[in-house]
């Protein structure tokens, strides 16, 4: 019987999120008395089919040893080879992954700044894509009406149907060699499924939950937060 696939995650968090206006990175300004990408890792670790969840932090990180992690189970780890983009900081992971991985398992990424995300939603993800033959990743139907604007100007140039029209979200997920070969040929890509498109691949879109947002300004902390009270404080 052929083994089962094994499931890596992902977290890029070695950035400096300088769009937050705030000194400390971004990954860990406190939320729910929490740093920010504790509750991202927490909830990864808690689902039984993801084998190891790695935070990929920068090398020069000075803030991972000022908190206590003690709370994780042992397949939580931290991966000092963060680079200058995301795509190179999963790169590099998956770099150093290769004596672990094999070809067919799953690497799935998830961003340390959705803090919001659902022990069930990823349940329910991994159910549908569970042997996809390409992967895939949440999103959500665009809502509001898509204008695109004369930069010069800031003037309205037309509006764009919406039609078919997604927002990304993580988790994404690929087979591992897939994946190491998608951002070895599009290294600058603003995500997973971006670069994995480029080799000619369709992913497969999962509906995720607006409750899954991406904390990008510091308007957004309060509403991740009462996010994560309405759920307990830990998104279970």
């Amino acid at each position: 019987m052929p083994n089962t696939p094994r499931i890596f995650a992902i977290i890029p968090a070695a950035g400096q999120g300088t769009r937050m206006g705030d000194a400390l990175p971004k990954q860990y300004l406190p939320l729910a008395g929490r740093p920010m990408m504790f509750h991202s890792l927490e909830a990864l670790a808690a689902v039984g089919r993801i084998d190891h969840v790695i935070a990929v932090l920068s090398p020069l990180d000075r803030h991972w040893g000022a908190h206590d992690w003690s709370a994780f189970p042992e397949k939580i780890e931290a991966l000092f080879a963060g680079g200058a983009t995301r795509g190179r900081s999963v790169a590099n992971a998956l770099e150093l992954l290769e004596t672990r991985a094999q070809p067919d398992d799953w690497v799935l990424v998830h961003d340390a700044a959705r803090p919001c995300i659902a022990k069930a939603l990823v349940e329910q993800f991994l159910d549908e894509i569970d042997d996809d033959p390409v992967g895939g990743l949440l999103a959500m139907p665009l809502a509001d009406t898509l204008k695109r604007a004369e930069p010069a100007l800031m003037r309205v140039a037309e509006t764009i149907p919406r039609d078919g029209l997604w927002r990304a979200q993580t988790p994404q997920m690929f087979r591992y060699a897939v994946l190491r070969r998608a951002l070895e040929r599009l290294p600058d890509a603003t995500d997973e499924a971006q670069a994995v498109e480029a080799l000619g691949q369709m992913p497969r879109v999962v509906q995720g939950e607006n409750a899954n947002i991406k904390v990008t300004f510091a308007e957004d902390l309060p509403i991740a937060e009462m996010i994560l009270a309405r759920k307990g404080g830990v998104p279970l």
